[in-house]
C-alpha cells in the first residue's frame, strides 16, 4: 500500500515523529490482560493498526536514510495481525516520565509502530492511565482520539466533520494566495545556537473556572474558542520568555505557528492515518496587551478553515500528482515545510469526542496529548479538553527546561484573561 503525501512528509521531516494521547481514569488500574483483550477485540481488524513500513523491493526499512533509495519506494505492508502482548504493556515509569521518555525515542521497526501503555501511577487527578503512543507517519492526532474512544465501555460515534464543496474559481485564487503565504519566510526561537538545544516536556493542568472566564474575552466580542485562546496564550508566552520580536536577531521576520487541520469529511469521519494539513498563521508577539493579542489571534484563526480548504481542494492534489514523477517532489515540499523558518511553534486544541466515558467501569478524568518534538528552536503546544478538565502539554526543543517555563507562561495568560473585568452593560 502506497504512502500518502502526508505520510511521506512526516517520514522525511528529520524528527523522532512520536505523538501520543493518554486517557486518565479514576480507580485501580485494570489487569493488563483485560486491556489486551479489549484492544484485540476492537483494533485487530483495523488495517492501519497492522501496517509496517517496508521497501517496495521487500527489504525491511532500517532507518530514514534508506527510505527513498534506488532500490524502490517505501510502502505500507500488512505482514499479519499485531500481537497484543507486544503492543500492550504496563509502563515501567510514572506518567510524566513516560511522556518525557517517549517524545524523542522512535518506536522500533519490524512491528506496527504503536504501543499502548497501562500506567498505574497516572497522577493528574486519576488512578491510572491508558497511554497510546505512535509514529506520526502511521497516525495523526484525530486517529489517536478515534482509537482511544473506541476502547471505552460504550463507544459512541464521533461527531462527523463537515468540509465544504470542491474549490471554485474563487477558490483557485485563494489557493494561489495560500501558496504565497506558505512560502513566506519566518523564524525560529532566538537561541544562541540551534545545535545547543535540549528536548523537554511539561504537563500542566488549567483550572476549569479559569478557562471558562478566559473564554468570555474579549468582553465586547463573541468570546473566544479554545483554539483561539491557545494561540493567543502562546503569543503571550513567547513574549514573556523571549521578549518582543523586534528584539530578536531576525526582527524583521514574523514568528509563525502551525495550526493542524483535519481534512476528513462526512464520508470518512473515523478514517485512520494522516488526513490533515497545517495552516501557518503569524503570532502577534509584538502586540501589547493580552486582550489585544487575543483579538489579533481571533482574526488570524478565523482564516484557517478557508485556507485549509485550499490545501484539500488544490494544493494537496497538485503535490500528489507531481510526486508520481519521483520522490524528489516530496523531498522538496518536506524540506520547505519542515525548515526552521517555517513555524516556530505548533498549536493544537483538541476536545474528547463524545460525552462521558469509562473503561471497565472506571470514569474518565482527563485526557493528555503528546505533540511531536520538532526541529531545534521550536516548541509544540497541545491543549486537551475532556469535560471540565483542561490539560496543556508543551514539547520543546530549545533551552533546557523551556517547556516548563513556557507552560507556566501560557497558564499566566489564561489567568490574566480570567481576571480581566467584563464591563457592565
Amino acid at each position: 500500500m502506497r504512502l500518502s503525501c502526508a505520510d511521506e512528509m512526516l517520514l522525511l521531516n528529520g524528527c523522532p515523529g512520536v505523538i501520543g494521547l493518554a486517557a486518565v481514569f479514576s480507580g485501580e488500574h485494570p489487569d493488563v490482560e483485560q486491556v489486551r483483550a479489549r484492544v484485540a477485540a476492537r483494533w485487530s481488524g483495523l488495517e492501519r493498526m497492522n501496517c509496517v513500513l517496508e521497501r517496495a523491493s521487500g527489504d525491511a526499512v532500517a532507518g530514514r536514510r534508506r527510505l527513498f533509495g534506488r532500490r524502490g519506494r517505501v510502502r505500507w505492508v500488512v505482514p499479519g495481525p499485531f500481537d497484543p502482548a507486544v503492543h500492550v504493556t504496563v509502563a515501567n515509569s510514572k506518567f510524566d516520565s513516560l511522556w518525557a521518555e517517549s517524545v524523542d525515542r522512535p518506536l522500533d521497526g519490524g512491528v506496527p509502530p504503536w504501543r499502548l501503555f497501562v500506567v498505574p501511577d497516572a497522577a493528574h487527578g486519576g488512578g491510572f492511565a491508558l497511554a497510546l503512543v505512535a509514529q506520526h507517519v502511521l497516525l495523526d492526532g484525530r486517529s489517536l482520539a478515534t482509537l482511544m474512544r473506541s476502547l471505552m465501555d460504550s463507544p459512541a460515534a464521533t461527531r462527523e466533520s463537515a468540509r465544504s464543496a470542491p474549490l471554485t474559481r474563487t477558490g483557485l485564487r485563494a489557493a494561489g494566495r495560500e501558496l504565497r503565504a506558505m512560502a513566506a519566510a519566518g523564524q525560529a526561537l532566538p537561541l544562541r545556537s540551534p545545535w545547543e538545544t535540549h528536548p523537554s516536556v511539561a504537563v500542566c493542568e488549567l483550572p476549569a473556572h479559569t478557562v471558562r472566564s478566559a473564554r468570555r474575552q474579549p468582553a465586547d466580542g463573541r468570546g473566544a474558542t479554545l483554539n483561539e485562546l491557545l494561540v493567543g496564550a502562546v503569543a503571550g508566552a513567547l513574549r514573556a520568555e523571549y521578549g518582543p520580536v523586534r528584539g530578536w536577531r531576525q526582527r524583521e521576520k514574523p514568528v509563525y505557528t502551525a495550526v493542524p487541520c483535519d481534512l476528513r469529511t462526512r464520508a470518512n469521519p473515523r478514517e485512520l492515518g494522516n488526513m490533515l494539513t497545517v495552516v501557518r498563521i503569524p503570532l502577534p508577539v509584538d502586540v501589547d496587551g493580552p486582550v489585544e493579542r487575543l483579538r489579533a489571534c481571533q482574526a488570524a484563526v478565523a482564516t484557517v478553515p478557508e485556507r485549509a480548504l485550499a490545501h484539500a481542494g488544490l494544493l494537496f492534489p497538485a503535490v500528489e500528482a507531481a510526486r508520481r514523477t519521483g520522490p524528489w517532489v516530496t523531498r522538496l515540499v518536506a524540506g520547505r515545510v519542515h525548515h526552521l523558518c517555517f513555524a516556530a511553534t505548533a498549536t493544537t486544541a483538541m476536545k474528547w469526542p463524545g460525552g462521558s466515558s469509562a473503561f471497565e467501569g472506571r470514569r474518565l478524568v482527563r485526557t493528555v496529548g503528546l505533540p511531536p518534538l520538532r526541529q531545534p528552536g521550536t516548541v509544540s503546544f497541545a491543549l486537551a479538553q475532556a469535560g471540565d478538565a483542561f490539560t496543556l502539554t508543551v514539547v520543546c526543543n530549545a533551552r533546557p527546561d523551556d517547556a516548563r517555563r513556557l507552560a507556566g507562561a501560557v497558564a499566566t495568560e489564561f489567568e490574566t484573561w480570567a481576571r480581566t473585568e467584563t464591563p457592565s452593560v
